[in-house]
């Protein structure tokens, strides 16, 4: 993996040298737009309509647009010089229980790897985290953008670092006019099929048993075309009669407990 960030973690006075790297990555299929007369793909150039020419990457600065058409130009060694300390650090400022933090908060991913020197401090800062059951908040620069960021034990042996929004960056949900202006009302005896229905489906989380259905349809639609196949379009299906909430909830029920007992998975389950 491509080290995206060195620098080191700060506990207290102790300082433990890491590397940052992603822990994620997207799986899209990567498609490109193509001009469809003669099928050649749409170029995207880095122009410059002032100059007339088309310029490299070594000529291109940020700018941040102060007033209208007015700009103040950023280079990479600026965003080096910022005076916070938390550029080259993860400065840790408390240990929380995670299930305080909403999963809205939650950003990236990343591993983060001893560097040279740091094994036992790190080591130490994990199973300390392990044992007490916590796990830190911290305050980190990366690239162009300071966040707050979550450390935590990952797997047992790796710490993993989520980066986290800012809470003015988390919209307010009290904006969606769907929920205004008061609660539906709900019938006893639906919130008791409901429950029932939650008790049904209750498990452990378990990746492994989910997959991306869309991308292998996909997938497998892309190579019927590569080997002159036709494809086949699925059928729609028929529309669904209306159900009130209580029938939907008992035949919801009766499906649950069919495929806990081995039935065959229905359409849209999980494979």
């Amino acid at each position: 993996m491509r080290t995206l960030w060195k620098g080191a973690i700060t506990f207290g006075l102790v300082y433990i040298p890491v590397k940052l790297y992603a822990a994620t990555e997207h799986k899209d299929l990567k498609f490109h737009y193509l001009h469809e007369p003669c099928k050649t793909p749409i170029q995207y150039r880095k122009f410059c309509p002032t100059c007339q020419r088309e310029v490299d990457r070594e000529e291109i600065v940020w700018g941040y647009e102060y007033a209208k058409s007015q700009y103040v130009v950023l280079r990479e060694e600026d965003f080096h010089r910022i005076p916070v300390p938390t550029t080259k650090v993860v400065d840790i400022l408390d240990f929380v229980d995670l299930v305080e933090i909403d999963p809205v908060y939650f950003d990236k991913t990343y591993f983060l790897e001893p560097a040279e020197g740091g094994l036992k401090a790190y080591a130490l800062l994990r199973r300390t985290m392990e044992e007490t059951g916590r796990i830190a908040i911290a305050k980190v620069a990366i690239r162009t953008k300071e966040s707050l960021a979550a450390i935590r034990v990952y797997h047992d042996r790796v710490l993993a670092m989520n980066t986290m929004f800012w809470p003015d960056e988390i919209r307010d949900w009290a904006d969606l006019e769907g929920l205004q202006p008061a609660e539906a009302p709900v019938v006893e005896n639906e919130m008791k099929m409901a429950k029932t229905l939650v008790d049904t489906l209750a498990g452990h989380f378990d990746p492994g048993k989910y997959t991306d259905q869309y991308r292998r349809a996909l997938l497998e639609t892309i190579h019927a075309k590569i080997e002159g196949r036709e494809v086949f379009v699925a059928a729609e299906p028929e529309a669904a009669k209306v159900m009130d909430l209580m029938e939907a909830l008992r035949a919801s029920v009766r499906l649950a407990e069919e495929q806990r007992a081995g039935g065959p998975p229905q359409p849209g389950g999980p494979h």
